[in-house]
């Protein structure tokens, strides 16, 4: 539980910091779209996001990957080159690739450390709910 909340922090405090000194024409803007959402589909719509992806890359890929090579690290860095292959929408704005990176190389630590892929979904559950239900309330805005 511990690795949980100080990982779904650490990120969510990165998130803010992010937000707060990259100029919005840096930002892409494909999630202000969730915002919109009432708060159970917001929930709902992470949810499953998380549980796919967690189950796809940490369960599936990394662990394939930990099978054919002994360095966890390659395994995590690997998976995560592949995690960002899917969030293609973030190469039209490369600064956004380190809002997709650090937490994949956290989600990828976490399920190495724990060996649980509950605390890697849950992880990205929180941190994606967190960062949208900030920007929905306005308790964070992106820099003009």
């Amino acid at each position: 539980l511990t690795e949980v909340i100080f990982a779904s922090f650490g990120l969510l405090l990165f998130g803010v910091i992010l937000t707060n000194y990259i100029p919005s024409k840096y930002i892409d803007d494909t999630n202000n779209s969730y915002q919109n959402y009432s708060l159970v589909g917001i929930v709902s719509f992470m949810f499953f996001a998380a549980l796919f992806e967690e189950m796809l890359f940490r369960g599936i890929v990394q662990n394939l990957l930990l099978g054919y090579t002994a360095h966890q690290w390659t395994a995590i860095i690997i998976t995560t080159l592949l995690f960002l292959g899917i969030h293609i929408q973030y190469f039209k704005k490369p600064i956004m690739l380190i809002n997709i990176t650090i937490p994949s190389l956290i989600f990828g630590w976490t399920y190495v450390e724990t060996n649980n892929i509950l605390v890697p979904f849950l992880v990205h559950f929180f941190m994606n709910v967190g960062m949208t239900l900030l920007f929905k309330y306005k308790l964070i805005l992106i820099k003009k």
